[in-house]
């Protein structure tokens, strides 16, 4: 059993904003998968597929550490087989990076995450940032059209790396550039 946890806000004003990438590449695959988002437990929405759940966290990003940690204590599972799927400032928008394993970097809910839980495989998806607004309030910004091109072949691409992951395929550090 694989989890792939999708990070990002639960409010519906945080939707299509960078900081919620994470839950739109967890929202895209479970469209991809027919799959719905019907369940509430451990602290997230839930969709199951045959082996492997996609959560998104119902904890404010912040302290996704402590839906994470429920999620392995319930289903039993090392953190290997964990995947977040994050947004990445300090990345290109559109650049993509897996990792089996590293430091939260300037990510605070991931940093949330190894400190709780410890550290698991991470797939990061740029977004870039803008040196004229402040930090929070760039993460919290609606996403340009623009930018959601690049960002939704980011998200494909982020897919196909799920897939991979979920099959035991994702074996070894990669990282993909999609601007």
């Amino acid at each position: 059993m694989k989890i792939i946890v999708g990070l990002g806000n639960p409010e519906g004003k945080y939707n299509n904003t960078y900081h919620n990438v994470g839950f739109s590449v967890v929202d895209l695959f479970a469209k991809q998968k027919n799959l719905k988002f019907s369940t509430t437990k451990c602290q997230a929405s839930i969709a199951k597929g045959e082996d492997f759940i996609l959560a998104k966290p119902n904890t404010y990003m912040n302290l996704s550490g402590n839906s994470v940690y429920e999620l392995r204590k319930y289903f039993k599972v090392p953190l290997s087989d964990i995947l977040i799927v994050l947004d990445d400032i300090d990345m290109p928008k559109g650049k993509i990076r897996f990792r089996q394993s590293g430091s939260a970097g300037t990510h605070n809910g991931l940093r949330d995450i190894v400190n709780k839980v410890g550290p698991t495989p991470r797939l990061r998806i740029g977004i870039g940032r803008d040196e004229n607004m402040n930090l929070a309030d760039y993460v919290l910004s609606t996403i340009d059209n623009k930018s959601k091109e690049i960002l939704f072949a980011s998200y494909l691409e982020a897919c196909n790396l799920i897939e991979k992951f979920i099959n035991g395929e994702l074996c070894q550090d990669i990282t993909i550039c999609n601007n």
